[in-house]
C-alpha cells in the first residue's frame, strides 16, 4: 500500500493528498494534547472532593451527567436528525458508554481514592500497550523483538509503580481498580478509532455520556452504587474553595471537552496514535497533582513511571512499518498507521 493516503474518492494529487494528510494529522495531534491535559485535571479535582466526603459514585455521576450537558448539543447538531444510526449502534453506544466513559471514570476514582492520583494514572496507562496486544489479536500483526522488549520494560515500571518490592505499603484494592480502569481506557481509544459505525465522533462522545450517566444513576437509585455529598468547602492548593468550583471543572473541563477532543482525536489518528499520544495524560496528571493536593510518586515510583512510558515507546516503534504487507490497517480511511 502506498504511503501516501488518499480520499476515499482517490482523485486528489499525490501533493495534495501529502498536504491534506499533514494538515488531518496535526489536527489529530493538536486534540489528543487538549484531551490528555484536560482528562489529567480530573485526578487532583476528584482527589479533592473525596477529602472533603465527595463518594467515587456521586463524583462520577455529576461528572458524567455535566459532561452530557455539555456534548449533547454539538452530538444532536452532528447527528442531523439521523437517528437510524443511534438504533444501529446501540449496543456499540451502550459498550462505549459502560466502558469507555462509566467505567475508566469509576474505577480511576476508585483507585484514586486509595492510593495517589500519579501512581494510578501510571497504571491506567498501561492502556496503550494493551491497545497495541488488541490490533495484533485483532488483525494478526505479530510483535517483534524490540515491542517484546517494551512489554519487559512496561512491566517493570509497574512493579516499581506498584511498590512490589517495598513491602505493606502497597494498597491492592488501588491496584486492581487502576488497572480495570486500564481495560475501559482500552475500550475508550479502539472505539474512538473506528469510524464504521457512522456515527459523528461529538455523537458517540455525547452517547457515550448520556449512557453512562443513567447507568450510574440506576445503580445509585436501586442502592448498588453508594452515593454521599456534601456543600462543605473543597481544599486546592492549600485554598478553600466552593465545593461547585470543582465539580464544574470535572463536568465541563474534564468530561466534556475532554470528551469531545478525545473522540476527535481518536477518528483523525487512529487507536494506538492516539493512545501514545495520550500517554501525555500521565505527565499532566502528575502535574496537576503537585499543584492543586500536593501529591508527588516517590523516587522509585518515578523512575517505575518512566520505564513504564520506555516501554510503551519501544511497544509503538516495534509496530509493523508503514506499507508493509503485515502492516495492521488503521481504521480511518484504510490508512496504515502514522505511528
Amino acid at each position: 500500500m502506498s504511503s501516501i493516503a488518499y480520499d476515499v474518492s482517490g482523485s486528489e494529487s499525490g501533493g495534495e493528498s501529502i498536504v491534506n494528510e499533514s494538515s488531518r494529522l496535526g489536527a489529530g495531534v493538536l486534540l489528543a494534547v487538549v484531551s490528555a491535559f484536560t482528562f489529567g485535571m480530573s485526578g487532583s479535582f476528584a482527589s479533592a472532593l473525596f477529602e472533603a466526603g465527595w463518594s467515587p459514585g456521586a463524583t462520577t455521576l455529576v461528572r458524567s451527567a455535566i459532561g452530557a450537558l455539555v456534548a449533547l448539543p454539538f452530538g444532536l447538531r452532528a447527528l442531523a436528525g439521523r437517528w437510524r444510526l443511534l438504533r444501529a449502534n446501540a449496543g456499540l453506544l451502550a459498550a462505549y458508554g459502560l466502558l469507555a466513559v462509566t467505567g475508566a471514570q469509576f474505577c480511576y476514582f476508585m483507585a484514586v481514592q486509595r492510593m495517589e492520583v500519579g501512581p494510578a494514572l501510571l497504571i491506567e496507562y498501561t492502556a496503550p500497550a494493551t491497545v497495541v496486544v488488541w490490533m495484533w489479536l485483532r488483525h494478526g500483526q505479530r510483535p517483534g523483538l524490540v515491542t517484546v522488549l517494551g512489554a519487559v520494560l512496561a512491566a517493570a515500571g509497574l512493579v516499581l509503580v506498584l511498590d512490589l518490592l517495598g513491602g505493606p505499603s502497597l494498597n491492592l484494592a488501588g491496584a486492581a481498580w487502576a488497572l480495570l480502569a486500564m481495560v475501559g481506557a482500552a475500550t475508550y481509544f479502539i472505539v474512538n478509532a473506528d469510524d464504521s459505525s457512522g456515527l459523528p465522533p461529538v455523537t458517540l462522545a455525547a452517547g457515550g455520556l448520556v449512557v453512562g450517566t443513567l447507568a450510574v444513576a440506576v445503580l445509585a437509585v436501586v442502592g448498588i452504587l453508594p452515593m454521599s455529598a456534601t456543600t462543605d468547602d473543597v481544599v486546592l492548593r492549600g485554598q478553600e474553595l466552593p465545593w461547585w468550583l470543582p465539580i464544574l471543572a470535572l463536568g465541563v473541563i474534564t468530561s466534556g471537552l475532554a470528551y469531545l477532543t478525545g473522540v476527535a482525536a481518536g477518528r483523525l489518528l487512529g487507536a494506538r496514535l492516539g493512545a501514545f499520544i495520550a500517554l501525555l495524560e500521565v505527565v499532566a496528571g502528575v502535574f496537576f497533582a503537585w499543584l492543586f493536593v500536593a501529591q508527588l510518586p516517590t523516587a522509585m515510583q518515578l523512575v517505575g513511571g518512566g520505564l513504564i512510558l520506555a516501554g510503551v515507546v519501544a511497544v509503538k516503534l516495534g509496530e509493523a512499518p508503514q506499507g508493509r504487507p503485515d502492516a495492521t490497517t488503521d481504521p480511518v480511511v484504510g490508512r496504515t498507521p502514522h505511528g
